[in-house]
């Protein structure tokens, strides 16, 4: 068995492998100034962007949820690898070659087949796929793409192949290839019955990327009438690289346009994706087989930097039909999710982005995302057109559904908005509007949600904590933060003159435990010249506590405009001294306030005399505050 990465290979991958460049794979990263980028953050939900990466130190945070790392730690933790797995990818990218101890040392993998392995079969059956699209067998498959308008160069940019009808073709290809009949199983590429098989056959075959453009699926038309599977699509099933609800096909090609134009079309398969590229969208998506959901929307908000600084905009396309309009009402139900507004494009006469090109050609496809209107709007003109708003009764039948739809959505801001564009399509009183919106978000939930909600009166309440961990942020640690940033990012500046400080001067207990790790560690001056110093503390670090703090010191901005020198460096040192030794005082006076100067003579003076002592030290403590200042 292969031996354990040496140390140096993998400083050298935290070196090369630029944590904005792998990060941008999966967040749109933004500046955010002093050499700091920022972005949603990719492992929480919010609204505004407080996910940083700093890219002089390697190094990212995410101020909402507390995680943090290097960029070995984020492959680990955003794609579900293994440390190692993360060192051979990133080495394997930037063109790392991995050194390793010699000897049988158990290596740090999951059982099964490694995600690298799985990512390499896929690459392999893609590139089998497509030339397989070019055989005599293929000549329906093409025939489908002509008919729809996609010639030999459309099918190249789309990576689209053909699956041969025998049974074994990619299996046995795949295993002259050296990978393993599990690793092929695993990855969803073969079936195992009586023998083993390909899980594709006789069909026209999409590969699915991943935002790095990595394959980590297929999706498979039937094309043959004697096709014995009756589907007409076939997705890849669920496999450790592909998870339907969080994949959209086509995100390798638009995520760049995405993020430029702070636009994404989500259109409804994989010949609409296509058609909507070629016709000039770039930002057009789809889902795999699945609805769109609400991890679909964590996905896609990344890409969109979809926060209140940069609103966008979301375009859903639904056919026409009362399958669209249930799609439509899935979608407003997600809406929520979004900052950005969120819109719905339908052709007139229902035709899909694919048909509609076929028809009319690429500028009625851009025509047809241009002439979106507001998803809210055409879900309610949905719900008021089923009624005959001619008669009282059937507005107040409308006005009820579509108040309960408006008052479900969780943003409040926009409730008074739509009360009243209901108000206007009914053609009721505003103000009846409101009320009924008001009555609908008031009725008493259902007796699922009552069981949801009501707690057990048996069941024990949780007590709060009695004496709560402080904000890191709290004022009163200011100067505790700023100077354990400095000795994290700026280690050889910071180093030569903290001699005197130790654990006591820091007085809130991440900070003391980041002090004490930088102690064990042989102190500032052992991170000069160290690119993977913060790196090195956090893995030491065993409360997660510190393990966060870490990478937030590591990249949180120096609170100074230009590079901290010297004297920057001591004026906050020679501070915290000097508020160690007034605490100190503070205590001494208490002491002796409390001290018999006559029963306890002998400790009242010496209390005295380490009082006049402290008392010389801070004078000189605040003289040389302000000598350097």
């Amino acid at each position: 068995m292969a031996g354990r990465i040496r140390e140096e290979s993998i400083a050298e991958v935290r070196e090369k492998a630029r944590i904005d460049e792998v990060v941008s794979s999966y967040v749109t990263l933004r500046n955010a100034g002093g050499g700091s980028q920022k972005g949603l953050c990719p492992f929480h939900d919010e609204k505004s962007p407080s996910f940083h990466v700093t890219p002089a130190r390697q190094f990212w945070h995410c101020f909402g949820c507390g995680e943090g790392g290097d960029v070995i730690n984020f492959l680990m933790k955003i794609d579900g690898l293994t440390f190692v797995e993360s060192v051979e990818r990133l080495a394997d990218k930037y063109g790392v070659q991995l050194r390793r101890e010699e000897g049988d040392v158990r290596e740090d993998r999951p059982k099964g087949p490694s995600r690298q392995r799985l990512i390499e079969a896929h690459r392999e059956a893609q590139e089998f796929y497509a030339g397989h699209l070019a055989t005599p067998d293929a000549l329906v498959a093409r025939q489908f793409l002509s008919d729809r308008g996609f010639d030999q160069a459309a099918a190249e940019q789309f990576g689209i192949g053909f699956s041969p009808r025998e049974g074994e073709a990619l299996f046995k290809h795949l295993r002259a290839k050296a990978f393993s009949q599990e690793e092929l199983v695993v990855g969803g590429l073969v079936a195992v019955g009586r023998s083993a098989y390909d899980r594709f056959r006789g069909r026209l075959m999409w590969p699915i990327r991943d935002a790095t453009g990595d394959t980590i699926g297929f999706g498979a038309r039937r094309i043959f009438d004697d096709d014995r599977i009756e589907a007409k699509y076939l997705n890849t099933s669920e496999t450790p690289i592909y998870k339907k609800s969080q994949v959209l096909y086509g995100i390798d090609l638009a995520r760049r346009e995405i993020a430029r134009s702070s636009q994404a079309v989500i259109v409804e398969g994989y010949t609409d994706v296509m058609a909507c590229h070629l016709s000039g969208v770039g930002t057009a998506v789809a889902t795999c087989g699945t609805a769109f959901g609400d991890e679909h929307s964590r996905v896609l908000r990344r890409f969109l930097n979809d926060h209140e600084e940069f609103r966008g905009e979301v375009i859903f396309t639904f056919d026409g039909d009362a399958a669209g309009q249930k799609a439509a009402l899935r979608a407003f139900g997600g809406d929520q999710n979004f900052v950005s507004q969120t819109y719905v494009a339908v052709e007139p006469s229902g035709m899909d982005p694919c048909d509609l090109r076929i028809k009319s050609g690429d500028a009625a496809v851009r025509e047809l995302v241009a002439r979106r209107v507001p998803l809210y709007r055409f879900v309610l003109s949905n719900v008021v057109a089923k009624y005959d708003l001619d008669r009282a009764d059937s507005r107040i039948d409308a006005l009820r559904e579509a108040a309960r739809l408006v008052s479900s959505i969780r943003d409040k801001s926009k409730v008074d908005a739509f009360s009243r564009e209901l108000a206007g399509m009914i053609g009721v009183d505003v103000d009846e509007a409101r009320a009924e919106v008001r009555r609908a978000a008031n009725r008493p939930a259902s007796r699922q949600d009552q069981r949801q909600t009501t707690r057990n009166p048996e069941e024990p309440v949780s007590a709060a904590p009695r004496n709560p961990v402080p904000d890191l942020r709290d004022p009163r640690f200011k100067l505790e933060r700023e100077t354990l940033k400095l000795v994290l990012q700026h280690p050889m500046t910071i180093g030569r003159i903290t001699g005197d400080v130790g654990p006591n001067d820091f007085t809130h207990p991440t900070y003391r435990a980041v002090w004490e790790l930088v102690a064990a560690a042989g102190g500032p001056g052992a991170g000069a010249g160290d690119p993977g110093w913060a790196t090195k503390l956090r893995d030491a670090a065993t409360d997660p506590a510190a393990s966060s703090a870490i990478s937030a010191l590591a990249v949180e901005p120096i609170l100074t405009a230009k590079e901290p020198d010297a004297s920057y460096v001591a004026l906050h040192v020679f501070r915290l001294l000097e508020l160690t030794t007034m605490r100190r005082i503070a205590e001494l006076k208490s002491r002796l306030q409390r001290t018999n100067p006559v029963e306890h003579a002998t400790d009242y003076n010496r209390m005295f005399g380490e009082l006049a002592a402290l008392e010389s030290h801070r004078r000189n403590l605040r003289e040389r505050t302000v000598g350097v200042q």
